[in-house]
Order: C-alpha cells, then sequence, then structure tokens
C-alpha cells in the first residue's frame, strides 16, 4: 500500500506565544515557521509525490504552499478528518493556566478518556484520523500504485495519533510521542502491518541541547509545542 508522509505544520504565531490555538481561525506561521515550511520543497527534493492532502486551517495551507510552488500540477487536497482537535471551551487559552486544569491530568496520563469541554474527545480525534489515512491510502494506491508516496499536513496531537495507531500503541501512551514544527513523519503501510520509517525528522539536532530553564517534569506538550527556541 502506499507510504505516506506526514508533515506537521510550520512554527505558528501560536506556538511562540503559548497559545492552545485548536481551530480558532487567522493563526498563522511565524517567521521561523515560513522558513521551515521554505526549506520543505529541499528537503523533499529526492521524493516522488503523488499528492498533497491538508488539514483546511491556514497554518497547513501555508506549510505545503512552497512545496506546491516548487511542483507545479502536483495536486492538493482539503481533508477535513485531520484538521485540529476540537479543543472547544480550551481553544486560545494559555498552556500555562490550562496545566492547573484538572482535565489536563487526564490528557497527560489517561487520553483515551479525555474529552474537551465544548469540543470532542481524544478518542474521537484519533478515530477520524486514522479512518482519513486508511481511506486515502486505499484512493492513492487505486490512482498511483502501491508504491506511492504522498504527504500529508496536519497537527501534531493528530500526527501523534497515527503513529500510536500505525505501532499498535494504546491511545493511552501516545504523550510519549514528540513531532516538533515542521517535522516529517514516515508510515510504510503493507498488506500485514504498517511500518514506522520516520519519526519527527527535522535534521536539526539543536533541540536536544540541555535547556536553559527547568524542564516541565515530563508533561507532554498539548498541541505539539513550539520545538527547539
Amino acid at each position: 500500500m502506499a507510504t505516506l508522509l506526514l508533515v506537521r505544520h510550520g512554527r505558528s504565531t501560536a506556538n511562540t506565544s503559548g497559545v492552545l490555538a485548536g481551530r480558532t481561525p487567522g493563526v498563522a506561521l511565524d517567521e521561523r515557521g515560513a522558513a521551515q515550511a521554505a526549506a520543505l520543497p529541499g528537503r523533499l527534493a529526492g521524493v516522488p509525490l503523488a499528492a498533497v492532502v491538508s488539514s483546511p486551517l491556514q497554518r497547513c495551507r501555508e506549510t505545503m504552499r512552497p512545496l506546491l510552488d516548487a511542483r507545479p500540477g502536483l495536486p492538493l487536497h482539503t481533508e477535513e478528518r485531520i484538521n485540529e482537535c476540537d479543543y472547544g471551551d480550551w481553544s486560545g487559552r494559555k498552556l500555562a493556566e490550562l496545566m492547573d486544569e484538572p482535565l489536563m491530568q487526564v490528557v497527560q496520563g489517561h487520553a483515551s478518556a479525555a474529552a474537551f469541554p465544548g469540543g470532542e474527545s481524544m478518542r474521537a480525534m484519533q478515530a477520524r484520523a486514522v479512518d482519513a489515512v486508511r481511506d486515502w491510502n486505499e484512493r492513492i494506491e487505486a490512482e498511483h500504485g502501491e508504491d506511492a508516496v504522498y504527504a500529508m499536513c496536519s497537527h501534531g496531537d493528530i500526527i501523534k495519533a497515527l503513529v500510536a495507531d500505525a505501532l499498535g500503541l494504546h491511545l493511552d501512551l501516545f504523550q510519549r510521542i514528540h513531532v516538533d514544527p515542521c517535522s516529517l513523519t514516515v508510515i510504510r503501510y503493507t498488506r500485514l502491518r504498517p511500518f514506522l520509517v520516520r519519526l519527527g525528522d527535522t535534521g536539526d539536532l539543536a533541540g536536544l541541547a540541555p535547556r536553559e530553564t527547568p524542564g516541565d517534569g515530563g508533561a507532554a506538550e498539548v498541541g505539539g509545542g513550539a520545538g527547539a527556541p
């Protein structure tokens, strides 16, 4: 079956301001995010892509634009099912203040039981994204052959949930996975099983350097975080 190249959108203005953007309109790439997006065509120069599928949100469309400009004729499809998690009443709030919410402990340790007030559950988020990938795998294979590669631009929690599904991990463990802005995660689907080929690849190891500020005690960044400073 097809090989899926998952791209997390480039760093956004919400990432750098510490806000959980969710589906809030008007969230664009910041200067670094735009540079990350501009570098994508070079990073993918040796990869023949059959199609690009994108979340409808602005930050994903902006991330894919340089790649599409570099490859005239490469089709772009918008897929609602890989939209950002609907964080409901949490959308637009500072992540620092959300850490004190009782629900945050559920999100961190028992994600399959987490449902955002006025939004959706994390279980529903994963289910719709997995369904979307399975449908697109079949479509891409039917149109371009079983060795085809296609790109899908989405969001941190969506990509982590897709990786957990590919690895057979329970959703409660998905916070152990991390993907930086504009990172590449590759899953090769076969008749027997998926293979995780790359995870969160940015080609930049600077984020492994010791932090200047104390750590967060192991809490995962809901929404995916801003990546290395």
